[in-house]
C-alpha cells in the first residue's frame, strides 16, 4: 500500500484545514487509518484513528470537538477536518495504514505498517 497525503498548509490561528491520504490498491477497507503529527523536537503522536469499517473513531484529547476523521472506502481515501486550529497544531501530520480485520483502531506508531510522505501544516497566532 502507498498512501498520499495532501492539503496541508500554512494558516492563521482560527482557520480550518482539510486533509487527505489516498492509498493505492484495491483492499482499502480493509484497513485501520490513523492520522499521526510531528512537531519539531517531539515524538511522533497520534491525532486521530478510525477502524476499518469506519464507525469507531478515536481523537486525541487536545483535537476533540476540533478534528473529525473520516473515509472514503470507494476513493480509498481518509481525511482529516481540522477546525479551530491554533499554533500548537503546527507539525508535520502523517497518515498511516494497517492491515486489520478487527473493528478497531490503533494509536501507536508501532501498530501501522504503511506510512504516507507528511503534509506540513503551519498555524501562525
Amino acid at each position: 500500500v502507498q498512501l498520499q497525503a495532501s492539503g496541508g498548509g500554512a494558516v492563521q490561528a482560527g482557520d480550518s484545514l482539510s486533509l487527505s491520504c489516498t492509498a493505492s490498491g484495491r483492499t482499502f477497507r480493509t484497513y485501520a487509518l490513523g492520522w499521526f503529527r510531528q512537531a519539531p523536537g517531539k515524538e511522533r503522536q497520534s491525532v486521530a484513528a478510525i477502524n476499518s469499517n469506519g464507525d469507531v473513531t478515536y481523537y486525541e484529547d487536545s483535537v476533540k470537538g476540533r478534528f473529525t476523521i473520516s473515509r472514503d472506502n470507494a476513493k480509498n481515501t481518509v481525511y482529516l477536518q481540522m477546525n479551530s486550529l491554533n499554533p500548537v497544531d503546527t507539525a508535520v501530520y502523517y497518515c498511516a495504514a494497517k492491515r486489520s480485520y478487527s473493528n478497531t483502531y490503533y494509536t501507536t506508531t508501532y501498530d501501522y505498517e504503511y506510512w504516507g510522505q507528511g503534509t506540513q501544516v503551519t498555524v501562525s497566532s
